[in-house]
């Protein structure tokens, strides 16, 4: 039987694995996801690279070396993460240069205490670029109202960026902006724009996490009982207008001429596909975003459990109306888009802040255990 995740390039989708473990990488179990599993792409965070760092021994050895040198916290989780970052970037090359550099990217993320520092996200990222050395390496930016300005720029000084945090529509039409003009200063410079990629990573299932709490209090408080009918239904409605959306700004004569000039279109990247709630299907995202030119960033359990009972088919344009509708109810119920989508991000934010910190507390709890192991 075809692996379903394989299937899923029928459909014009890549799937991209949302982990970066040291200890998978040396085992060969990476490669193998690669050549069975039809992985085309890798994401990384720091909540990923903390999990990976604090637990298990895979880079005990690198970091001993790094605590015998006299290396700081920071400096160690750099070394640690470039290492990473440029492995994997070297196993996902061949993709990068079979696809014509469509996918094979690895993605990297800046500090998130960088949000809302427009200039300190730009140096932040054109640093790591030009450390990691890689023609397949993205940097991940949020498209906080900071970000925005910072990811035209990445762009146009030529640096892949994979544009994250984003949930609403309007912040959506900003990113493709801000892509779109970094294409055309290059263009009209005469600088190459065919080896420029980008995505645009939409956060999808913590909409429903939101939305759901919201009408669960709603209904507490005395609510109509129907609201339960709206429950796990605004992200994929979400994501299908978002989508939308993206054929209509890339079918334009403005992208058309870059087009020519061998721009590629900014993929809608689906971001946090993994089921929250346990009543749901434990593949709903992945099976309802189902569609050509986008990428699903899975972590690894919807990675296992889309192997095994994922159903493949085109469901990205299913029911657009029916989508409206969501949205428009929700409101009408007085759950205010604008405001859900902008919690989202500042609380996604804020998440990444916290999962920073905690992985300079890990690496601080593991140099210490390091040391003591040196001193017995």
């Amino acid at each position: 039987m075809t692996n379903p995740l394989v299937q899923l390039q029928d459909q014009g989708q890549s799937v991209w694995y949302d982990n970066i473990d040291r200890a998978q990488i040396a085992s060969g179990e990476f490669t193998r996801m690669l050549k069975e599993d039809g992985i085309l792409g890798v994401t990384a965070n720091p909540t990923i690279f903390e999990k990976s760092i604090s637990a298990g021994h895979a880079y005990d050895e690198q970091m001993q070396q790094l605590i015998k040198e006299g290396k700081s916290s920071n400096e160690i989780y750099e070394d640690l993460v470039i290492q990473d970052i440029r492995t994997v970037a070297d196993l996902l090359r061949p993709i990068y240069d079979r696809t014509e550099g469509k996918d094979g990217y690895v993605s990297l993320e800046v500090s998130p205490e960088l949000a809302n520092d427009t200039e300190g996200t730009i140096k932040e990222a054109e640093r790591f670029w030009n450390i990691v050395e890689r023609p397949n390496l993205m940097i991940k930016i949020p498209a906080t109202p900071a970000g925005i300005p910072a990811i035209y720029e990445t762009l146009r000084k030529g640096i892949n960026v994979n544009i994250t945090l984003i949930f609403s529509l309007q912040s959506y039409a900003d990113v493709v902006d801000a892509y779109v003009r970094a294409l055309e200063e290059r263009n009209s410079g005469g600088q190459d724009i065919s080896r420029i990629a980008s995505v645009a990573s939409f956060f999808v299932s913590r909409v429903d996490t939101l939305v759901d709490k919201l009408l669960e209090d709603k209904i507490k408080a005395g609510g109509a009982a129907s609201l339960k009918e709206l429950e796990g239904k605004a992200a994929i409605a979400n994501a299908r207008l978002v989508y939308q959306d993206f054929k209509r700004f890339f079918n334009t004569p403005r992208f058309e001429t870059l087009k020519h000039a061998g721009a590629h279109v900014q993929r809608p990247l689906w971001a946090s596909t993994s089921t929250k709630n346990p009543a749901y299907r434990d593949v709903l995202y992945a099976e309802e975003l189902i569609g050509p030119d986008t990428v699903d960033t899975m972590p690894l359990d919807t990675i296992k459990n889309f192997r095994d009972h994922g159903i493949v088919k085109n469901t990205i344009e299913n029911d657009i109306e029916g989508a409206k509708r969501t949205l428009d109810e929700l409101e009408k119920n007085g759950i205010q888009y604008d405001q859900v989508t902008k919690q989202l991000q500042d609380e996604g934010v804020q998440k990444f802040i916290d999962s920073f910190h905690q992985l300079f507390a890990g690496i601080k709890s593991k140099k210490q255990a390091l040391k003591e192991q040196v001193a017995d």
